[in-house]
């Protein structure tokens, strides 16, 4: 599928990529973007053009697609009188993939309706590397007429797109990716050290346990940089802190029981005390290396 009119509204380290991907694959495709010199550096490698509201890039699309920050910057991007339900035309689909409450998510199709619109709420696991390789996993919630028509679009960046359930859904689902994602980072945090303490070659600890049960997309990318210490790239602090207080926030509303996501949402603002607020995610080993 090709020859789409789409828009993409947020430009930030999985949004630029993303948007590359749908020009890449034929896609008519016009971008806003909040720095505007991000949004003419786009436009210059790949093509299209960039709108100065995101309701002027709205307009005459037949997919909007969407990746900020947080609630606040959703709503901001999508609401108002320069927001993309202000452009969006009848029956457009919306679809947004910023990580965010289900709440939100729930509110924005409402709204979408009124408009005339659809909405699909699509949050995203893969991260930068996903993002710019085109092989993003997209966990959706909506109506499934509305993902029919939009999933041949999203593949130009994910190689995986389900429908979850109903609008919010894709939202939850996330948001166990993130509990899932956060104790195995942490119980790897506490692998390596206690492998360091024992006077173990990790690398070798590593390749071995690579082959076993205790396998793990963090064990296979994350053990050797832990060793190293280095945490200057992927998926930052303050994003997963981010993550996880959307977490635990909706499992107060449902009454879901998760005592190690709260304390792993408190280690990581630990690491953000001391200043590692941009460091990846893997960086909570540093609470137990540092005395």
């Amino acid at each position: 599928m090709s020859g789409t009119r789409t828009a993409f509204i947020g430009l930030g380290t999985m949004g630029y990529p993303m948007a590359g991907h749908l020009a890449k694959a034929g896609h008519e495709v016009v971008v806003f973007n909040r720095t505007l010199s991000r949004a003419e550096a786009w436009v210059a490698e790949h093509g299209g053009r960039f709108a100065e509201t995101p309701a002027a890039a709205a307009k005459d699309a037949e997919f909007v697609f969407s990746c900020v920050g947080n609630d606040d910057d959703l709503r901001g991007i999508a609401l108002g009188e320069t927001g993309v339900l202000a452009g969006i035309g009848q029956g457009a689909v919306f679809v947004d993939h910023t990580t965010a409450s289900g709440q939100v998510a729930r509110e924005l199709d409402a709204a979408a309706r009124e408009s005339g619109a659809r909405f699909l709420d699509a949050p995203v696991s893969g991260g930068e590397i996903g993002a710019q390789n085109g092989v993003l996993t997209v966990m959706a919630g909506g109506e499934a007429e509305d993902f029919a028509r939009a999933e041949p679009v999203i593949s130009a960046y994910a190689r995986a797109v389900t429908l979850m359930g109903p609008a919010g859904s894709g939202q939850l689902t996330k948001m166990v990716n993130q509990i899932l994602v956060s104790g195995v980072i942490q119980g790897l945090a506490e692998g390596v050290h206690f492998a360091q303490r024992a006077g173990l070659d990790v690398g070798r600890v590593v390749d071995v346990l690579s082959k076993g049960a205790g396998q793990s997309w963090q064990l296979d990318n994350r053990a050797r940089t832990m060793t190293a210490d280095e945490f200057d790239f992927g998926f930052a602090v303050d994003w997963m802190r981010k993550d996880l207080g959307i977490v635990l926030s909706e499992a107060r509303q449902n009454g879901a029981r998760l005592p190690i996501t709260a304390v792993i949402e408190q280690f990581y603002a630990m690491v953000q005390a001391r200043g590692g607020g941009r460091w990846d995610s893997s960086s909570l080993i540093k609470l137990l290396s540092e005395e």
